[in-house]
């Protein structure tokens, strides 16, 4: 079967892509833009691969190769319900879903047990700390990160494996498509905004998705937050529990995420919990998590309120072992996003010396909706005098190397994937 994949370069379709070409599938897609995911893929085996997603480019690939079944991300339809690779498939009576439908497919024709990590903070790195434990451990495991690992690829299909490990993500409600046998979560705070006009619509999502699930590890927290009634199938954890502390981890918030790892590994393999913990001291990270891109320069993904706090936790801890100022670059994703969050950006910057504020990353926006300025969103920090606006320019790259040079800790933080800021570091200052 060829299986068409759009978007290919997103953290939600690519990994999937490996996934099903590993599982014995043919495999293709197309993505608006070049990217270092797509140079990923591309140096994983999915060679046939173009950028433009056209009427003319779908119809090429179809009568070089007949598609069987064309699988879009959700920014497809959301952008233009009538997308001209859409119109090309339905017209060609091509099978055409969304991941999950593709993924639900891959899941039961092999007969996996689903271990599903869900949550609107926290969710990639707890997806990877278990497959870490997993691996380490000599359990065999196939899983779907939305982040490359340096241990193995986004996306894995093992033959022989019990266990299918899944970042399940809840925009466009993607996870309510999925009855986990294990459903981490790993953090809840309302995201999404155009996709869950309430706050009471996110929680609502999040309790049916957990009906769906067979058993739940969740923080009494977010138990608390979503109004759960106490249940046999439930493990409800406290997030004050000493023992939490014994992992070595750098910054809270990844202790709180190793913590989650380690107990639903130790539930499925009943390994010795000192073991486990030894096992996640050594989790090497993953990318766009505080990832070295030169001595003293990383990235982060953050880019909501909760994110940046988790990657604050880890780079004052940083800051202050090395005894370094911290220098921090930030770059919002999604316009709309914005007009949610601003009023709750307040002290989240607390313990950087500097920050630079660049323009949001820009994609999946509202035309009639005002952009909002970095100057404009400054002003809602709780001391606005320690960040000042910036571009993604020549400035910008002076002003990251004197820092550098001066031996302070520079931590970028950026959610957006083509020519966003993660993207513009990684040209500029290259090793």
């Amino acid at each position: 079967m060829h299986i068409f994949f759009s978007g290919i370069g997103g953290t939600g379709i690519g990994p999937l892509a490996l996934v099903a070409k590993q599982a014995g599938y043919e495999v293709s897609g197309s993505d608006k833009q070049d990217s270092q995911y797509i140079h990923y893929l591309k140096k994983h085996g999915i060679s046939d691969i173009h950028i433009g997603q056209s009427y003319e480019l779908i119809a090429a690939a179809h009568d070089q190769k007949p598609i069987d079944w064309f699988v879009y991300t959700s920014a497809l339809v959301m952008e233009n319900p009538d997308a001209p690779e859409l119109k090309f498939c339905r017209e060609q009576d091509i099978k055409t879903s969304k991941r999950d439908e593709l993924l639900n497919q891959i899941i039961t024709d092999q007969k996996l047990k689903l271990i599903a990590v869900a949550g609107t903070h926290g969710k990639s790195t707890t997806t990877a700390m278990v497959v870490w434990l997993f691996k380490q451990l000599g359990v065999p495991i196939g899983y779907n990160v939305g982040a490359k690992l340096s241990f193995g690829e986004m996306g894995e299909f093992t033959e022989g494996s019990e266990y299918f490990v899944y970042e399940c993500d809840e925009f466009d409600r993607n996870f309510l498509a999925f009855e986990p046998f294990v459903s981490i979560i790993s953090g809840v705070s309302w995201d999404h905004q155009d996709i869950y006009p309430t706050r009471e619509d996110y929680q609502e999502a999040f309790r049916e998705f957990i009906s769906q699930s067979e058993w739940l590890e969740i923080w009494q927290e977010d138990a608390d937050y979503l109004r759960l009634e106490p249940n046999d199938h439930h493990a409800v954890m406290d997030s004050s529990d000493p023992t939490i502390e014994n992992i070595k981890l750098k910054g809270r918030y990844n202790r709180l995420d190793a913590w989650l790892a380690v107990k639903a590994v130790r539930q499925l393999t009943q390994k010795p919990l000192e073991d486990i913990i030894g096992i996640i001291d050594k989790f090497p990270g993953l990318s766009r998590r505080m990832e070295q891109i030169i001595p003293n320069l990383y990235s982060d993904y953050a880019h909501t309120v909760d994110k940046i706090r988790g990657a604050m936790s880890v780079a004052t801890e940083m800051a202050a072992d090395s005894g370094q100022p911290l220098v921090i670059v930030y770059e919002g994703l999604h316009n709309k996003r914005q007009h949610f969050i601003m009023n709750d950006y307040k002290d989240v910057f607390a313990g950087a010396a500097q920050v630079y504020w660049v323009p949001s990353y820009l994609a999946r926006e509202d035309p009639n909706q005002r952009i909002i300025e970095p100057i404009e969103l400054i002003s809602h920090l709780a001391d606005p005098s320690i960040a000042a606006p910036a571009e993604l320019d020549e400035n910008l790259k002076r002003t990251i190397t004197a820092h550098l040079k001066k031996g302070d800790l520079v931590v970028a933080m950026s959610g957006g994937g083509g020519n966003s800021l993660d993207e513009w570091l990684r040209k500029e200052f290259q090793i």
